[in-house]
């Protein structure tokens, strides 16, 4: 007997951030407002600031930028203003997906 696998064969909106934080968009949108959904907007914009970094070396967008696409991914349903989000904002760009240099 063979067991079938659930997949998810919807199209991808955003394919330079791939299906899994997709995904997660999805399941934080789905979840309570509180604080466990606000970690997890940290979470979902800390990988796409990174997956960011990977597709666009010459381009580096912010995370206004990333704002953007989660609210736009997620429909509306998230809307990144909690503190920790706003934290975020505050971190300067440089220091994402920089690798120190050896001495």
């Amino acid at each position: 007997m063979t067991l079938q696998l659930n997949r998810n064969t919807a199209p991808i909106r955003m394919r330079n951030y791939g299906r899994i934080v997709q995904d997660m968009i999805a399941h934080a949108a789905k979840m309570e407002p509180g604080l466990e959904r606000d970690s997890l907007e940290v979470y979902i914009a800390q990988c796409m600031r990174q997956r960011n970094l990977v597709w666009n070396r010459d381009q580096e967008a912010g995370i206004n930028r990333v704002k953007e696409d989660i609210i736009r991914l997620s429909d509306g349903k998230l809307t990144c203003s909690s503190p920790a989000f706003e934290r975020l904002l505050a971190q300067p760009n440089a220091q994402m997906g920089q690798k120190r240099k050896k001495k």
